[in-house]
């Protein structure tokens, strides 16, 4: 109970807080999961609390997951309400996603903090980049693969995004505006793959952190309960104003508010890694 009246911890809560309040607007609003805010700033706010560098980004990454599960759930209501959830796209990749967040959970609680860190920064900043290129109407087929091809691409969107703490959204968004989705729809349904990472991947890293030294209090497994309790609320409340958001823009407007963002987080997690 005095560490909770501490007002450095007083100070934690609430900047938790306001970051969920923040990656539940923009989860809504891009179909990321709100991660991609999240594990960048859980990272500093760990660091401050003096958390070893070694476990550091597990914990980030493991509890942002843990946050998106509520948030994911918001977001696809949200979508769904406006018709935006391809349910065809959720059958065709569901069961490969759902393998891959595993996956990437197996590899991730085997790697340092800074390989976590690196995969965060290239694969944001490749990502930003194919968002700000003015590439409406371009695509690289007009429709989703199948066979191997088909189930490979969500399998690594599910694994990457896994290993970097965020819903998929990331990832899928921009993958299937390349096949030839509308954006909009492309944002709906990444809401929805979003719950498929998220919930199997949290369980994952409770399993695989378990035995785990020098976590900070409060975590089961590489799972933060302290934050999650301050965070998940916050991002599951404002969701649907990023949805709404969403859809009042254009596709080229959401397209270049989703590249921008990305390339300050990636430039940041790069920074983490190298530097």
């Amino acid at each position: 109970m005095q560490a909770l009246l501490n007002p450095d911890m007083a100070m934690l809560a609430a900047m938790m807080l306001l970051t969920g309040a923040v990656g539940g607007v923009i989860a809504g609003m891009l179909g990321v999961g709100g991660g991609i805010v999240i594990v960048p700033v859980l990272d500093l706010v760990l660091a401050a609390l003096g958390i070893d560098s070694s476990v550091r980004m597990h914990v980030a990454v493991a509890t942002s997951l843990a946050t998106i599960i509520p948030t994911a759930i918001s977001s696809s209501r949200a979508h769904e309400a406006k018709g935006a959830v391809d349910h065809d796209q959720l059958r065709r990749w569901g069961v490969a996603i759902f393998l891959g967040a595993i996956a990437g959970v197996l590899l991730a609680s085997r790697v340092s903090g800074d390989v976590l860190s690196a995969v965060f920064g290239i694969v944001a900043l490749l990502v930003a980049v194919k968002m700000l290129l003015p590439l409406e109407g371009k695509h690289i087929a007009e429709t989703m693969p199948g066979g191997v091809v088909g189930q490979a691409i969500p399998f690594a969107i599910g694994g990457i995004s896994s290993m970097m703490g965020i819903g998929g959204g990331t990832l899928s968004v921009p993958v299937m505006t390349l096949f030839n989705v509308p954006i909009h729809r492309a944002v709906g349904t990444a809401a929805l793959f979003g719950l498929l990472i998220s919930a199997p991947a949290a369980v994952a890293f409770v399993v695989t952190g378990w035995h785990v030294e020098g976590l900070p209090p409060g975590s089961l497994g590489y799972v933060n309960l302290i934050g999650l309790a301050v965070i998940g609320p916050a991002t599951f409340l404002t969701a649907p104003w990023g949805a709404r958001i969403a859809h009042a823009l254009s596709k080229r407007q959401l397209s270049i508010l989703f590249g921008l963002f990305l390339t300050v987080v990636a430039v940041r997690m790069l920074i983490r890694a190298f530097g």
